[in-house]
């Protein structure tokens, strides 16, 4: 008997259908904006990301030598991949580019609440724009797709923030600070209690003093004081910029989703504009659902000529606990519209049915183990059949076929020139 691998989860048909619904609920509500889907690799070269991250990255990548001797790594996030689709035919392609995938991914990391090894995701990316519009595009898709699977505004929220602020806030203090280092602390503040995080603010090369005030100052309700704190440029086109995003999220109808919060800076380091996570509301889902925002240099840094660009990853393990947190999770059970139930040698006939049942669009199960009436009644119920299609020697005699309702236990012979139609899906109900 070989066990499981840690981090990687097996899923049967009872919850597949629930995650299929949700899957196809996400895509739905992307390709409504113009998203198109594209199909990327499982592998990349492990450069890709020891380039942009270092190589202390491999410690969190499942990587090997494959048999070429090159370096190949099982992708852990999908930006660096179509970073490098863009850059291929960054002059083929019309602006903006918006694009869509969802697919598995693998990093070998600490297994927790909503966090696996192998996990699965839907990327939703917008390329060639720095138009605030396309950030609160992406925030409204988000939305859509939340309030598509049954969530409201009571049970998510958007915190949303600007990297340049916390960058432009640093930048102005008078010691000689690690700005990323620092923003990654900004990122772990609420993971961690307050005297943890002023250490590696001051780790970052802040005074105990500057740390206090910054910790201040990122509390503020009035982006009017970050500018006056700061005094810089740099601050200041920030929070215009913030402000103008936030403005258009009110026209495309997803500004009640979202709140400022200067805390959200996001761990990765390509992030250049708005950044922002989504959170579970009651506090429940004890990380964030997932997250997003602008990374204007990495298509640049891929070889590519400068290409801004905005997008969001949806990881579905997170997504399916507040989705179970709000109730809205799908009921996790098969569906099968007809079982066609065989008695005797009516195999040709109940083959038809069947046939012309699935070409009305319908799940249609046979019998194919040679069962009696009374297993093959267990195992319609087994699969939550709606409706049994008892196709019988003595049926056939009548020129008719039986239809029982599962759910009553009602049946009926009807007429087998009437059965099936050449539309609808007929039920009991129908002929009674």
């Amino acid at each position: 008997m070989y066990d499981r691998l840690k981090g990687f989860r097996d899923f049967y048909p009872g919850e597949m259908s629930a995650r299929r619904e949700v899957t196809d609920t996400i895509e739905e509500r992307v390709r409504r904006y113009g998203f198109r889907e594209v199909g990327t690799p499982a592998l990349e070269r492990t450069e890709m990301y020891t380039d942009k991250s270092g190589e202390e990255i491999v410690e969190e990548l499942y990587t090997f030598e494959d048999k070429g001797s090159r370096n190949v790594a099982l992708t852990p996030e999908l930006t660096p991949t179509v970073a490098r689709m863009v850059v291929a035919k960054q002059q083929a392609l019309a602006k903006p580019i918006k694009w869509f995938s969802t697919r598995p991914f693998w990093r070998y990391e600490q297994v927790q609440q909503g966090r696996f090894r192998e996990f699965y995701q839907t990327n939703v990316d917008i390329f060639g724009t720095d138009e605030p519009a396309a950030d609160a595009e992406i925030l409204a898709a988000a939305a859509d797709v939340l309030t598509g699977l049954g969530l409201s505004a009571s049970d998510f929220e958007f915190r949303v923030s600007h990297r340049d602020i916390l960058g432009g806030l640093l930048e102005s203090l008078e010691s000689d600070v690690d700005t990323q280092a620092a923003i990654r602390a900004v990122d772990k503040s609420e993971k961690i209690d307050d005297a943890e995080y002023h250490e590696l603010l001051v780790e970052a090369g802040l005074e105990y003093g500057e740390a206090e005030a910054f910790d201040a100052v990122l509390e503020t309700d009035d982006l009017d004081d970050l500018v006056e704190f700061a005094d810089t440029e740099r601050v200041e086109a920030a929070v215009e910029n913030l402000r103008a995003v936030l403005d258009a999220t009110e026209d495309f109808g997803a500004r009640e989703f979202c709140s400022v919060s200067l805390e959200t800076a996001r761990g990765l380091d390509y992030y250049t504009g708005v950044v922002f996570e989504c959170f579970d509301t009651a506090g429940e889902v004890s990380r964030s659902v997932f997250g997003g925002g602008r990374y204007d240099d990495l298509i640049e840094g891929f070889g590519g000529q400068p290409t801004p660009a905005v997008g969001v990853g949806i990881g579905h393990a997170t997504l399916s606990l507040l989705c179970q947190r709000a109730g809205v999770w799908p009921e996790e059970e098969l569906r099968t519209d007809y079982y066609v139930l065989t008695v005797g040698d009516t195999r040709e006939v109940a083959s038809d049915i069947a046939r012309k049942l699935r070409d009305l669009g319908h799940v249609v199960e046979v019998n194919l183990t040679g069962r009696g009436f009374g297993s093959q009644l267990s195992y319609a119920d087994g699969i939550n059949a709606e409706t049994v299609v008892v196709v019988g020697e003595q049926d056939l005699e009548d020129d008719a076929v039986t239809l029982k309702d599962m759910a009553s236990g009602d049946q009926m012979q009807v007429p087998l020139a009437e059965f099936p139609p050449e539309s609808g899906r007929p039920t009991y109900d129908d002929y009674a």
